[in-house]
């Protein structure tokens, strides 16, 4: 009965998911421009059609995070716990994970990190693109953390091979060192073809790594561009998936990196953005209470 009448047929086989679609009260997904994009074709999975007719009940709300786990003060992980009062002790971490990981040393080298599953999904075709011609011409070090598909595994070991002053690829994962490296780090990259939500940008905020993205799913959300005359804004964005534009982008943090007070006013706005639960819960439970129709 329900294939027959469409509910679940999709191109001949049955689609689950299509059904849940179009009998649920409301879509909820996890970010507000995640909601917008899938319901084009390059997101929608052929889906696009049936979610831009229910688009006045889909609904994006943002992931949080756990602001008791993810704590630069209490992260037991850390070389040295701080807070957006006592950055210095951020530059500290800095300072021993370069140590550890066999890089030179020094607190005013603007750390570049990512912390990733290595899969194209994440953007990493353009850092392939252009990464090589960032460590030529810019004074920076790049830590990468992760494992995914052999071909990046064996690219960013060959860009490590390449600057071994500049560049320290560990191809595992260890819960420890993706600590250590949002706390050390200045800046954290990522430039996602597609990212429905994102933790990583979240977690890079409270511990005050800047986050430089591309503008899709909720990483548009999450991340407001830094104004220098209004000193508003949390990271750097860059609109269209090209190698140039997260150039360019990274470019414009590494000026902003140059400008001690500038860079301290971001890195405070980073730290004081609030992404816990707390809201999206709010938001959710809104949803709910309209669901069952006990609105306040």
């Amino acid at each position: 009965k329900y294939f027959n009448n469409g509910d679940l047929e999709f191109y001949d086989a049955v689609n689950f998911m299509k059904g849940g679609l179009i009998y649920a009260d409301y879509i909820s997904t996890v970010s507000k421009t995640y909601a917008k994009e899938i319901q084009y074709e390059y997101f929608g999975e052929h889906l696009d059609g049936l979610l831009r007719s229910r688009q006045d009940t889909l609904f994006g709300i943002v992931n949080g995070i756990d602001y008791d786990v993810y704590n630069p003060s209490k992260d037991k992980n850390l070389y040295e716990g701080y807070d957006v009062t006592t950055l210095d002790r951020k530059a500290d971490n800095k300072v021993l994970l370069q140590k550890d990981l066999g890089l030179p040393i020094s607190r005013r080298m603007p750390m570049v990190a990512m912390v990733t599953r290595l899969v194209a999904a994440k953007g990493l075709d353009l850092v392939v693109r252009m990464m090589d011609e960032i460590l030529q011409h810019e004074d920076i070090q790049f830590v990468l953390l992760g494992t995914g598909d052999k071909a990046y595994e064996d690219w960013f070991k060959g860009l490590a091979w390449r600057f071994p002053t500049k560049v320290s690829a560990n191809i595992y994962f260890s819960n420890q060192l993706a600590q250590r490296i949002y706390a050390a780090s200045d800046i954290f990259l990522m430039p996602s073809n597609y990212e429905p939500c994102g933790i990583g940008q979240l977690i890079a905020l409270r511990y005050g790594s800047v986050p430089v993205v591309r503008e899709t799913g909720g990483l548009k959300d999450t991340i407001i561009p830094y104004d220098k005359y209004t000193k508003q804004g949390n990271g750097f964005r860059f609109a269209d998936y090209n190698a140039h534009e997260m150039m360019y982008a990274l470019k414009r943090a590494l000026s902003a990196y140059e400008n001690y007070e500038e860079w301290k006013q971001i890195v405070e706005n980073a730290m004081n953005s609030d992404y816990s639960w707390k809201e999206s819960a709010r938001e959710y439970k809104a949803l709910y209470e309209k669901l069952t129709g006990s609105e306040a």
